[in-house]
């Protein structure tokens, strides 16, 4: 949902990408010319994003410290934004699989907080699941910040949009 946003924020759309199995976009954030950037959405399970990415990044000459990873986190509760570089995967199978195919968990992360799930509940299956009714109305503002979050990190810096933005 952030990466759509971005890709209409910046008057783009996503495309199918055959080379790195994702969807893609090219698009400028920031004020006047801005920054360029490159948005995809792997359309591989997240468990298995990490092959797709890795291919993105062979084929457009993406260093690692470029790389934003936006991903949901259970360990932060609903609504929570934390950004952060580098770290290890806490158990999320797409952060294991980016971890692997890129050789180091050294990228940039935002880190979007679901919660964790009620009861003895599956974790994959709390996140694959719809938000719930109560959920519903703030995901929209959750995901606009999320994206706020992400052009700041391109423009300004991890300091920065850490500043502004971990709460």
């Amino acid at each position: 949902m952030v990466v759509e946003l971005l890709a209409d924020r910046g008057q783009s759309r996503l495309s199918r990408h055959g080379r790195g199995r994702s969807d893609l976009a090219q698009v400028r954030v920031g004020p006047g010319p801005g920054s360029r950037v490159l948005l995809a959405r792997p359309r591989s399970f997240m468990n298995t994003s990490g092959g797709p990415v890795a291919s993105l990044m062979d084929y457009f000459d993406v260093p690692l410290e470029q790389v934003v990873v936006v991903h949901d986190e259970l360990d932060l509760p609903f609504e929570s934004l934390r950004l952060k570089a580098g770290g290890g995967d806490n158990g999320h199978n797409g952060l294991r699989s980016l971890r692997q195919s890129l050789g180091s968990g050294d990228f940039l992360r935002v880190r979007v907080g679901v919660g964790r799930p009620p009861g003895r509940q599956d974790p994959a299956d709390y996140v694959l699941r719809p938000f719930g009714a109560a959920e519903q109305p703030h995901v929209p503002l959750v995901v606009d910040r999320a994206a706020d979050a992400c052009e700041m990190l391109v423009l300004d810096g991890l300091e920065q949009a850490q500043n502004a933005f971990n709460s």
